[in-house]
């Protein structure tokens, strides 16, 4: 993912994060999310040897780009807002040129 190796060239730890794509969300989802998700981050489990993970949903993301521009921006959207979540800052700090 050109978005992830980006951002791990300017945040270091981001290198310690997995990136990954599937096709759709799970159906279970979390009580805060009413709308349909693009991405999910999961927080580390050292315990159970699983990373920090960043889930890029394929198609709800397809679905609303019209083009490849406008899908490969939605992408970097979607993992600067996950990144972000993940290390507690705010996407700008993690992309400045992200837009909101």
């Amino acid at each position: 993912m050109d978005a992830a190796q980006d951002l791990a060239r300017r945040w270091p730890s981001v290198d310690q994060i997995q990136f990954a794509v599937e096709e759709v969300p799970p159906s279970d989802p979390a009580p805060w999310e009413r709308s349909v998700v693009l991405g999910r981050g999961f927080t580390a489990e050292p315990r159970a040897g699983l990373p920090a993970r960043v889930v890029i949903y394929r198609r709800p993301v397809a679905s609303r780009a019209t083009n490849e521009a406008e899908l490969a921006d939605l992408v970097r959207r979607v993992v600067v807002e996950q990144v972000a979540l993940m290390l507690g800052r705010r996407p700008e700090e993690i992309d400045p040129g992200s837009a909101p």
